[in-house]
């Protein structure tokens, strides 16, 4: 069967290229701005050809120093554009933290309403690619604790796309984490298709006995963790949350209404994670429906480690597999 002039395959990292290059051609006032993003292309290439398309005024490379690169974008957003910023990897976000929390995440309470900031702020984020110190971070948390943010990460190539298009649509500020170890998982793009709200959660695979919410990098590795748990007669039912801050809470409870057990996975570190925030609130919500505690599964409450230890820090297969087992035996 021939592929559909508006379905592509392509790869995650694709898909955030062409939904920029979508913005940067159907709306001037998107620019893209970030450390190598322009004759380079990014160092995961995610903004190869864009400036070669668009020119150094619209695809522009800055300097080393994330607080300025989100100053910067500030200022241009308060005179009506809409810019895209790119922070090379998680690890260098925080010299920016300040601008993003108290400037960024502010501005329009600040201002009663009167001043939007338009402002996407790209974060490669996550582990899995064997990269040196500060380059594997998680710090969706840090994030979504901070009112004036929205929060958004796609597990997939056609929410990449898709995600993308919304968050630079957005007035408010978009805090887009980006998995890096998914970048070059392929996946059909529908690039005429009407998509659904951003911050709205998806089954991906339906079950009965236990839920699994992830989002992000971690939604693959539930899908092979309710695949395994097929094998053994379980039916596990997989949510995709997509979004951080808000969460789509009303979908993890109708969800949880169904299987009566709840697992949560992310890479960031269990302690106080966003899981902690899903696991009390869904407790509130769903206590005389659960048949379990809800359990959480993530990264240690350690400094991430060294690449070749990686793979003992990040949930995996088994240890996702395990907390499924101690759920069902309750």
């Amino acid at each position: 069967m021939a592929e559909s002039v508006t379905s592509k395959n392509m790869a995650l990292a694709k898909a955030i290229n062409e939904s920029l290059r979508r913005a940067l051609d159907s709306d001037p006032k998107v620019l893209i701005m970030g450390e190598d993003v322009g004759k380079l292309g990014g160092v995961f290439r995610v903004t190869d050809g864009l400036q070669k398309d668009f020119g150094e005024s619209r695809v522009i490379d800055t300097p080393l120093a994330e607080s300025g690169i989100v100053g910067t974008a500030i200022g241009l957003a308060l005179r009506g554009y809409r810019p895209v910023v790119e922070i090379q990897f998680d690890g260098f976000v925080f010299p920016a933290y300040d601008q993003i929390v108290t400037q960024l995440a502010k501005m329009h309470a600040r201002s009663l309403g009167k001043v939007k900031l338009p402002v996407v702020v790209r974060i490669p984020y996550g582990g899995g690619i064997g990269a040196v110190e500060h380059h594997s971070e998680s710090p969706e948390a840090l994030f979504a604790h901070v009112a004036g943010l929205k929060i958004v990460s796609p597990s997939n190539a056609s929410d990449a796309y898709w995600m993308m298009q919304q968050a630079i649509q957005s007035d408010d500020p978009v805090i887009f984490f980006e998995p890096k170890r998914r970048y070059w998982d392929k996946g059909e793009v529908n690039t005429e298709a009407i998509p659904g709200p951003l911050h709205k959660a998806r089954v991906v695979r339906e079950g009965t006995d236990l839920t699994l919410a992830a989002y992000g990098p971690m939604v693959k590795l539930c899908q092979e963790v309710a695949a395994a748990a097929a094998e053994e007669g379980r039916s596990l039912e997989v949510l995709d949350l997509r979004s951080v801050s808000p969460l789509d809470f009303d979908s993890i409870q109708a969800s949880v209404e169904k299987t009566r057990r709840l697992v949560v996975v992310h890479e960031a570190p269990v302690f106080f994670g966003s899981g902690a925030e899903i696991a009390a609130r869904i407790t509130e919500r769903c206590f005389y429906h659960l048949e379990a505690p809800v359990l959480r599964v993530g990264g240690y409450h350690a400094p991430y480690p060294p690449a070749r230890l990686e793979e003992e820090y990040l949930p995996g297969l088994d240890r996702v597999l395990d907390a499924v087992d101690r759920a069902l035996a309750y």
